[in-house]
């Protein structure tokens, strides 16, 4: 199933879900696919791979967290998270609850209404002469002011909103509430699911989460997966797919609200 995206545009063929950027220089084609309900990690096969769990954080504030994914990338690829418009105090860490943590334990990014942070990617040409063309999240307690951004040197290439996501997860309520354990079954009204997102024509070497719009939710991920994938994963279900029409990715869906503190690092 491919969903072109452009503004609001929607249209639906065969094959993987697709998007491309709208309004930019250059519009990389990201082919999004997820994985099965309570995966937490992506699937997919990769020639470089690095993924950051936030576990070494305390919770609190950061300016910066610099993220090396040395124990799979080996120095191909490193990052720093730097807070962005409404971050005063830095990039926000949490301790695992019902919203967020990967396996119900240890500590995730966030961020609330009209906040951000982003994700600045060195990549080394000689370990990863290929670049970065892939990037991964546990994206738990979906709501409906979650935004991705994908950048290469500036330059937006891509941008995935919830109203895609939802075109996914809306359909299919195993993905609602949270799977681990420790909070299984809390915070029904929102979808938890592993997001893969593969740039199909190009690479990017920046990453930019906002939660927009003033609904009161907040921007839950963990488990950030980037490389150089060589085979996608995910699960996909073409008779779920074969329900969607033109124009439902306007669906909405319930956002939690929800106010947290948190000392400072």
């Amino acid at each position: 199933m491919n969903i072109i995206m452009k503004k609001a545009l929607v249209v639906v063929a065969s094959g993987a879900s697709a998007v491309l950027a709208a309004n930019t220089a250059r519009a990389d084609v990201f082919q999004l696919n997820y994985e099965a309900p309570g995966v937490q990690n992506s699937t997919a096969i990769f020639s470089v791979k690095g993924v950051e769990t936030f576990d070494e954080l305390k919770p609190g504030y950061y300016k910066p967290i610099v993220a090396d994914f040395a124990a799979q990338t080996k120095g191909a690829i490193s990052g720093v998270y730097t807070p962005g418009s409404g971050n005063s105090k830095g990039v926000q860490i949490d301790a695992a609850d019902k919203f967020g943590g990967a396996g119900g334990t240890g500590t995730y990014p966030v961020s609330f209404p009209n906040t951000s942070y982003t994700l600045t990617l060195s990549n080394d040409a000689i370990l990863n002469p290929k670049g970065i063309n892939y990037f991964g999240y546990w994206l738990s307690a979906l709501d409906k002011g979650n935004i991705v951004t994908f950048y290469n040197n500036g330059v937006e290439v891509g941008q995935v909103t919830p109203k895609e996501v939802s075109a996914i997860t809306q359909l299919d309520k195993r993905y609602y509430g949270n799977p681990n354990a420790q909070f299984n079954g809390q915070d029904r009204s929102e979808p938890f699911v592993f997001i893969n997102f593969y740039d199909t024509t190009g690479t990017f070497n920046q990453v930019t989460f906002s939660e927009g719009n003033n609904f009161g939710g907040g921007y839950e991920s963990d488990n950030h997966t980037v490389g150089y994938y060589t085979q996608v994963g995910g699960v996909p279900e073409p008779s779920t797919w074969a329900l969607m029409a033109l124009g439902l990715c306007g669906l909405g869906f319930l956002s939690h609200r929800r106010v947290k503190t948190v000392s400072i690092a």
